[in-house]
C-alpha cells in the first residue's frame, strides 16, 4: 500500500528564524541538556545527554497557513518545542515512524485545508507483531478522508506538538 502522508520536521529556514526570535517574539537562550530525552522537532528524535538545545515557542498551523493561504482562525496555537541550538542534520532518511513518537500515548489532530480541526484520536504508538502500530493505523484512516490536509501528533501528558504529517502530493 502506498503512503498517503509523510512526517515533516521544522524546515531549516524556519529553525534559523526560531533560533533568533521565536513565534512569540522572544529571543531564547540555548542550554545544555544534561539528561537527554527531549523531543526534538528539528530531527524528530530524542536528544542525547550533553546536546545544546533551545526551547522555543512555535506556531505550526500559523506557519503552514502562511505557505498555503489557509486561515486557521482560533485553531492557531503557539507552544513550546525543543530544537538544536545550532545546525541540525534533520531527520534520518527512511520510511517508518519518527523516533520522536515512540514511548507513550499520543493524540492525533486532523485539520482540513482551512486549518480547522476535523477530529482527534488518542493512540498508542507501540508497534504490534506485524511492525505497525495503532498510530500507523490511525494515520492511514485519517488520511483516507480526502478532507484531511494535515495531522498533528502531540504528547498527551503535556500537550506538546511533536510532529506534523502532511498529505503527499501526487507526482
Amino acid at each position: 500500500m502506498t503512503s498517503t502522508h509523510h512526517a515533516s520536521a521544522i524546515a531549516p529556514a524556519v529553525l534559523a528564524e526560531l533560533r533568533e526570535r521565536d513565534d512569540a517574539g522572544y529571543a531564547r537562550a540555548p542550554f545544555t541538556d544534561d539528561e537527554g530525552g527531549a523531543p526534538l522537532r528539528c530531527c524528530l528524535r530524542r536528544s542525547d545527554p550533553g546536546e545544546r538545545l533551545m526551547l522555543v515557542t512555535y506556531a505550526p498551523l500559523r506557519r503552514w497557513a502562511a505557505d498555503t493561504g489557509a486561515d486557521p482562525g482560533p485553531y492557531d496555537e503557539c507552544g513550546p518545542v525543543f530544537v538544536h541550538a545550532g545546525e541540525c542534520p534533520g531527520p534520518a532518511d527512511g520510511p517508518g515512524r519518527p523516533p520522536i513518537l515512540d514511548g507513550s500515548r499520543r493524540v492525533l489532530r486532523a485539520y482540513d485545508s482551512r486549518g480547522h480541526i476535523l477530529c482527534g484520536r488518542l493512540v498508542e504508538p507501540v508497534p504490534d507483531p506485524r511492525g505497525a502500530s495503532e498510530l500507523d493505523d490511525a494515520l492511514r484512516d485519517l488520511f483516507a478522508d480526502r478532507g484531511v490536509a494535515l495531522v498533528h501528533a502531540r504528547a498527551v501528558e503535556f500537550g506538546c506538538f511533536l510532529v506534523e504529517f502532511r498529505r503527499d502530493v501526487p507526482a
